[in-house]
């Protein structure tokens, strides 16, 4: 397998986001934390330990750790956060059913993105999730 600059394959669960992409959800959320960056080691965090902050962005590794990222997500929704996730559209899996058909928006996104500056495309669709602080 190849390994495509800002794209990884199949042998890495990293998918770099579109900075295009993030700059439109940031304009409209505002985000002020994103508890699994990629490429940046400043961060000594565990983001599925420790708590989130108010507005969230989520690109989660796609691996096997992708359901952990996004109970996450909603268990910090219920506690007051709201949670955008970039995430593959994955209908199929029990973590969509358990979670995802939860969210308060799922937008699916037109075509095929383009992760990081990769000239290809990824080889799955993809779609942005919104979990919402639950009304009291």
């Amino acid at each position: 397998m190849k390994k495509f600059k800002g794209l990884m394959t199949s042998l890495s669960p990293h998918w770099y986001t579109p900075k295009w992409l993030y700059e439109e959800l940031d304009k409209e959320f505002h985000f002020d934390f994103d508890p699994c960056p990629l490429g940046n080691s400043r961060y000594e965090y565990d983001g599925l330990v420790n708590k989130w902050k108010k507005v969230n962005y989520i690109n989660p590794p796609y691996g096997k750790e992708i359901s952990k990222w996004i109970a996450k997500a909603y268990q910090e929704s219920q506690g007051g956060a709201t949670c955008v996730l970039l995430i593959p559209s994955r209908t199929d899996t029990k973590w969509w059913h358990d979670y995802i058909m939860k969210a308060n928006e799922i937008r699916f996104i037109k075509g095929r993105l383009k992760f990081g500056d990769s000239k290809n495309s990824a080889p799955f669709p993809s779609c942005i999730v919104i979990f919402k602080p639950r009304e009291v």
